[in-house]
């Protein structure tokens, strides 16, 4: 079952239970991915970045509502991330992504943190979708710099 069936498998089960704010959110998920695939074809990495891009949008979102003092809606914004979160695939730990980037360093050779576009080059298609690339980007540049 593709990310997309799924969650509109969820809406169902979601207004049937009478949870109306979680349907309305995955409402929003499922067009956003419906529009995903009829665009670029809708494989399971564009998926995956669609989930990653909405997600980004409630903490952008949650965090601006938060610097305005705006607290209803900013609880309402990480709701709806925790429930995009269900759907994405499990992060790597801390420990998983420094190896991988410890490998890609040593298979590139960097050692400056002028090379880190060599590094990120060779990271990110291994860890896409289990790893932010804020994240990614400030371990390689920790890695570099020792």
């Amino acid at each position: 079952m593709s990310v997309l069936e799924q969650v509109q498998s969820d809406v169902s089960a979601a207004l049937k239970a009478g949870d109306r704010e979680r349907a309305g959110a995955l409402r929003v998920v499922a067009s956003e991915l419906q529009r995903a695939h009829k665009d670029a074809g809708g494989g399971e990495a564009d998926e995956v970045a669609v989930l990653q891009r909405e997600r980004k949008r409630r903490i952008e979102a949650a965090e601006a509502y938060r610097e305005a003092g705006r607290d209803d809606l900013v609880s309402n914004e990480e709701r709806e991330a925790e429930l995009i979160d269900a759907y994405l695939p499990e992060q790597l730990s801390d420990e998983e992504l420094a190896a991988i980037v410890g490998d890609a360093v040593a298979e590139s050779g960097a050692s400056s943190p002028s090379e880190m576009g060599r590094v990120m080059s060779m990271v990110m298609p291994r860890v896409q979708g289990r790893a932010d690339g804020k994240r990614v980007s400030a371990l390689v540049k920790e890695k570099l710099s020792e």
